[in-house]
């Protein structure tokens, strides 16, 4: 499990008061904590959508293509192309 994490955020003007505005008494969260661990989530949320969105994108490319284009690929080759794309 990983170990948690204390931020310190300084906030004013503008950005200070849209979030005093949503941690109010009639805002949407009880206390700034909970709203920064909503907006944590909400961007893990949106970066797994658009990892998805490339991997079906990519998908819809390489089914779109002729058979005669797909290449034989052994296991090995798959995990060393994945380890390359991720050393990116």
């Amino acid at each position: 499990m990983s170990k948690t994490m204390t931020l310190n955020v300084r906030v004013s003007g503008r950005l200070g008061d849209f979030v005093a505005a949503n941690v109010a008494e009639d805002g949407a969260y009880e206390n700034v904590s909970e709203y920064v661990r909503d907006l944590i989530r909400r961007d893990m949320e949106r970066n797994e959508a658009a990892a998805f969105e490339h991997l079906k994108a990519e998908l819809q490319h390489a089914f779109a293509q002729p058979d005669a284009s797909y290449v034989e690929l052994d296991a090995e080759s798959v995990i060393r192309r994945g380890r390359e794309r991720a050393a990116r």
